[in-house]
């Protein structure tokens, strides 16, 4: 049973697992996104995010902590010139993971894991997308005079539903009704007179 079993080894040594930690961390500093799988990266994320809190102070002392995990000149001066200016507001969540789906050779799931503040286009998103407002629902009255008028309009429906067909069964029967030759009338024969 795997209780309180938290870090995941990746499959290798400490000190294995500890390096590439430490050269992924920097690269994802550099260039601001890698491609890796979803378990290193998940792993690099619980790495990389409280260096990055650390170089929010820019002290000599957080600067060396920052090369103690980085190992690395270029990417420490690169953490503290450009990416703590821009994370400066923000209380964590640095990172993000972004799924590509599966790779060819061995089917492991792959993703992309990104600086959030560096991400141009979600940012341009997020920018255009107004803000929602919250509104309340209106409530409904209760009461006869809204049934009484909904009760009238359905039946104003019904009734204009009700000419609408008679008056198409009625184009339809002139259409179908034989017409009959009409007969003009012989001189000779009398009129019969109309009684009421």
């Amino acid at each position: 049973m795997r209780h309180q079993r938290v870090i995941n080894h990746l499959g290798r040594k400490s000190s294995h697992r500890k390096a590439m930690l430490s050269n992924m961390a920097a690269s994802l500093i550099l260039h601001k996104r890698i491609t890796t799988t979803v378990a290193k990266a998940k792993a690099l994320k619980t790495f990389v995010e409280p260096v990055i809190t650390k170089s929010k102070e820019d002290s000599t002392h957080s600067r060396r902590v920052a090369f103690s995990y980085l190992k690395d000149k270029t990417a420490v001066s690169e953490l503290f010139r450009e990416v703590s200016p821009k994370i400066g507001e923000r209380p964590g969540g640095y990172t993000r993971i972004l799924k590509t789906g599966n790779r060819i050779g061995d089917n492991a799931e792959m993703c992309i894991l990104e600086l959030v503040d560096f991400n141009e286009n979600m940012l341009a998103g997020a920018e255009a997308k107004p803000k929602a407002t919250r509104r309340r629902r209106a409530s409904k009255k209760k009461g006869g005079d809204d049934e009484e008028k909904a009760s009238q309009g359905k039946r104003a429906v019904s009734a204009t539903k009700k000419a609408e067909k008679a008056q198409a069964k009625e184009v339809k029967d002139t259409a179908e009704a034989p017409k009959v030759p009409e007969t003009p009338e012989t001189p000779g024969t009398p009129e019969k007179p109309e009684t009421e």
